[in-house]
């Protein structure tokens, strides 16, 4: 169990230490994962980023995931509900640039206007305060790994096996601090789990950005 989402950021920078990240970057997942990935940056001294991973909803279910997209259109699909609800190509075009459209808008949100630092060449540590299905950083590490990064790197506090099973493949390391074979929620393995505001996020990019550096 973890206290809070600082306490779980402080864990895995306790277990990511003790080793040069050359040309390292924190990439977190708003809103939660910035405050874990905001103690990883502090504690390894590194600047912190932010992708924008969103779940695409089913058309008439939009709480239903059936896939997941980034700001730059990287989007993946579970083809199993693909099937199932046999979406023509156009509505998924339709999803997919609405959902890319929210995501922009979140990074203006957050960045102010500020540009992206590139990810080329780097060590990217991609963070967040827990995974569950794992469609979503998937969408996130396919984003990344198109940006050519020296090396990724997942670092989350708590995953379930089988969606560490499906991550594992797609990073070239992977620390998760709990692997419960009993997985409800992600705010089951936390005592305090309050929503992150949009101006925790801002305050913490402000303060640990790559120009903060």
């Amino acid at each position: 169990m973890f206290a809070d989402r600082i306490d779980a950021g402080r864990r895995l920078a306790a277990h990511l230490a003790g080793r040069t990240y050359e040309n390292g970057l924190v990439v977190a997942i708003p809103r939660g994962g910035v405050v874990v990935g905001a103690e990883i940056a502090r504690a390894l001294q590194l600047p912190l980023d932010i992708i924008i991973p969103r779940k695409i909803g089913a058309p008439h279910n939009p709480e239903l995931a059936i896939g997941a997209v980034t700001q730059d259109g990287t989007a993946i699909f579970n083809e199993e509900l693909l099937r199932h609800f046999h979406l023509p190509e156009e509505i998924r075009e339709r999803l997919v640039a609405a959902a890319v459209a929210e995501t922009s808008r979140r990074l203006q949100l957050y960045r102010h206007g500020k540009p992206q630092p590139s990810w080329r060449d780097r060590t990217i540590i991609l963070t967040d305060d827990g995974i569950a299905t794992g469609y979503t950083v998937l969408a996130a590490l396919r984003s990344l790994r198109r940006a050519d990064p020296k090396e990724i790197i997942l670092a989350v506090p708590v995953a379930p096996p089988d969606t560490i099973e499906f991550l594992e493949p797609e990073v070239d390391e992977l620390v998760c601090l709990l692997v419960p074979e009993v997985f409800l929620a992600v705010g089951q393995f936390y005592y305090h789990f309050d929503q992150t505001s949009d101006e925790e996020v801002i305050a913490l990019l402000e303060e640990l950005g790559p120009k903060a550096q």
